[in-house]
């Protein structure tokens, strides 16, 4: 217990260092296409700051590690609604089901809307609007090799709209869990955005001057990102939890994570439950530009959960969040089922 306290304190430290004030660290910021495939889903995981890399969090957590749809017992779905930043608004639907005892296959769509933004020409006038559209489907398949190992796999087609311009792609996603059998600690990893280069084509890149002539733009890497994280719960009913308790459970989760166009940052969320009805969460990015601290809320009833979260990006302000994830097992909830 003394070793792992202790190794938890020295990650949680590393992570917490802020080495963008550094001169001599190259973050490569700017450097990747499709940045908004970095971005947090999943209201439970927003409202733990994204530390879920090791969770069982099912469907809503499948953009973390594809493996986590491992833990959906029959059939999950989930709906979320943000109001993000500077009126961008994004949705996100996902359904997974579970076909036999080893194999599970999920969906994942993400959906966003810049709002309408001015566009202007080389003089600074105004010449009409625009908006910015970003779109990500998923499809997945995880496979339980036994008890404590899960491993998924992910498959992406990806698109974004600027004006009259696009570019689009496929990636790949491939994560695990495996329940370490020591103390209840569970290891997750993951590496997302696994593809080929993409650029910017379209319309908007002809000359205004010469319509014969199209501007050729260079390729950018995808925003690949790699993911390492520790979780417990740390109070509950299971076997392996420090502190029993039938009503109450406390988990906890430290992730870190290193995209390829920025330095290792990383993440550390709690969640409380009673009964597995009501939830209260919280987390903090560390070394993280602009996201500080996380808070969430939780209802579930009767496979039917409500979630809500609330982030602080800094001098950019908070976003509230809300999402809704059913639990399609009978057995579980006695009605909430979908054949």
């Amino acid at each position: 217990m003394r070793k792992i306290t202790f190794i938890l304190i020295i990650v949680s430290s590393v992570f917490a260092q802020q080495y963008r004030v550094i001169p001599n660290i190259v973050t490569k910021v700017g450097s990747a296409a499709a940045p908004f495939l970095k971005l947090e889903t999943g209201i439970k995981e927003i409202g733990m700051s994204g530390a879920q890399v090791a969770s069982n969090g099912g469907i809503s957590s499948l953009p973390y590690n594809p493996a986590s749809i491992g833990f959906v017992d029959n059939q999950e779905m989930f709906f979320n609604k943000t109001n993000y930043l500077a009126g961008i608004s994004h949705n996100v639907f996902g359904y997974a089901k579970k076909i036999n005892p080893t194999d599970v296959f999920g969906f994942h769509m993400f959906y966003l809307d810049s709002g309408e933004m001015d566009k202007r020409d080389n003089t600074g006038e105004k010449t009409g609007t625009f908006n910015v559209y970003d779109l990500a489907i998923r499809a997945s398949y995880v496979k339980i090799f036994t008890d404590r190992l899960k491993v998924g796999f992910t498959f992406k087609y990806f698109r974004e709209d600027i004006d009259n311009m696009y570019l689009q792609g496929i990636a790949a996603d491939v994560g695990s869990n495996f329940n370490t059998g020591i103390y209840g600690f569970v290891l997750g990893m993951s590496v997302s955005n696994f593809g080929p280069d993409v650029r910017f084509k379209g319309e908007g890149l002809k000359d205004s001057d010469d319509p014969d002539y199209q501007y050729d733009t260079d390729s950018f890497p995808l925003p690949m990102i790699f993911r390492l994280g520790l979780q417990n719960d740390v109070m509950g009913p299971s076997d392996s939890s420090f502190f029993k308790s039938d009503y109450h459970r406390v988990s906890f989760e430290i992730d870190g994570i290193k995209p390829i166009d920025f330095i290792v940052t990383g993440c550390i969320g709690i969640e409380y439950s009673w009964k597995e009805m009501a939830f209260a969460r919280i987390g903090t990015h560390l070394g993280h530009d602009t996201a500080g601290m996380s808070l969430g809320l939780g209802l579930n009833y009767k496979g039917i959960q409500f979630d809500y979260a609330l982030v602080q990006y800094s001098d950019l302000g908070s976003t509230g969040q809300f999402g809704i994830k059913l639990n399609l097992d009978p057995n579980q909830y006695g009605g909430v089922f979908i054949n």
